[in-house]
């Protein structure tokens, strides 16, 4: 129900011109939640399957999310960023995930089939990667002109608690004296996941907040990084085979 609210909201809100991967991951959820309760109920058998090629959506669907997120933050300097920006801004993301992937490992991982380990390790990175951007968003508001009334910031909250508590869990239930709590600390995941959906329907009930422009400086700044980036791309664009042998 809170899921079906959610979505109905977003686009009441026409959340969708300014989020549209956010909107599509959050129908996603209800749609994958509803199916999995039928396969559980009707096609057990087939359920692992369907869970493996779900985890693998959800994951590129949240990539996309945090991608979306940050081309958003950027949205009063995008008129004067360089073509292939949005493709820098993926890349960097990409690259923090790929960082974060041989730390993603918990001991239980190593007793594991493959197919559960390659799994349980994308999920982990995944779950450390909205964090970090929450945090680093957090921190960095204030020379990014945004506020705790702002879509991304909002959406980035609530991906960042459900992230956080579900990560804290699933490193505990490595533990053996954490066993006989099992279930207990899986629904201190799914209060959270809860609580998630409830803070993004309040935040959403209400209007936006009007974005404010950046600060002279955080403008200079952002665009050097920009423009070292085109640069960069422009020297290896030359000094590729192809351009060295057409020279």
């Amino acid at each position: 129900m809170a899921e079906v609210a959610l979505v109905g909201l977003l686009f009441y809100r026409r959340v969708w011109r300014l989020l549209p991967v956010f909107c599509v991951y959050c129908a996603w959820v209800l749609l994958c939640d509803g199916g999995n309760y039928l396969i559980r109920t009707f096609f057990l058998s087939s359920y692992l399957t369907t869970y493996l090629a779900e985890t693998g959506m959800d994951t590129a669907l949240e990539f996309g999310v945090l991608v979306e997120l940050a081309w958003s933050v950027l949205r009063p300097l995008r008129s004067s960023l360089p073509l292939g920006a949005l493709v820098w801004v993926g890349i960097l993301i990409a690259g923090a995930g790929v960082a974060i992937w041989p730390f993603s490992s918990v001991h239980a991982i190593g007793v594991m089939s493959p197919q559960w380990q390659i799994l349980l390790r994308l999920q982990q990175t995944s779950s450390v990667l909205r964090i970090a951007f929450f945090l680093v968003l957090a921190a960095c508001s204030q020379l990014l002109s945004i506020g705790w009334r702002d879509r991304e910031l909002q959406v980035a909250t609530g991906l960042g608690l459900y992230s956080f508590i579900s990560l804290t869990v699933e490193i505990l239930h490595t533990h053996a004296a954490m066993q006989q709590h099992y279930r207990l600390l899986n629904q201190f995941v799914v209060v959270s996941y809860l609580f998630s959906l409830l803070y993004w329907a309040v935040s959403f009930a209400q209007q936006e907040a009007q974005r404010k422009e950046f600060s002279p400086q955080m403008q200079s700044v952002l665009l050097a990084v920009a423009g070292a980036a085109r640069n960069t791309r422009i020297d290896l664009s030359e000094s590729s085979p192809g351009k060295r042998r057409r020279r």
